[in-house]
């Protein structure tokens, strides 16, 4: 299992209408907060192993409608939490 953090910028007035998206369309999803600061949206995903990361965003997320830009981070470990 891979995990990635997505941060969306989204056209005007298009966030809620793209995090509405993200969480009925795209399956791999697990949870989806608005933000402050340069980006409107950030996303966690649990890909299968060896899926094509580069694919998966630019071929299923950066075409949802109303995301204008991406900025991508890959997770290598998860520490403690509740």
């Amino acid at each position: 299992m891979q995990t990635i953090f997505v941060q969306f910028k989204c056209r005007p007035g298009m966030a809620y209408a793209v995090a509405d998206t993200l969480v009925q369309d795209v399956e791999e999803i697990s949870e989806v907060y608005s933000t402050s600061g340069q980006y409107d949206l950030i996303a966690k995903f649990y890909l299968p192993a060896g899926q094509d990361l580069g694919r998966f965003v630019t071929e299923r997320l950066q075409v949802v409608d109303g995301v204008s830009d991406t900025f991508t981070t890959v997770a290598f470990k998860a520490f403690g939490g509740k």
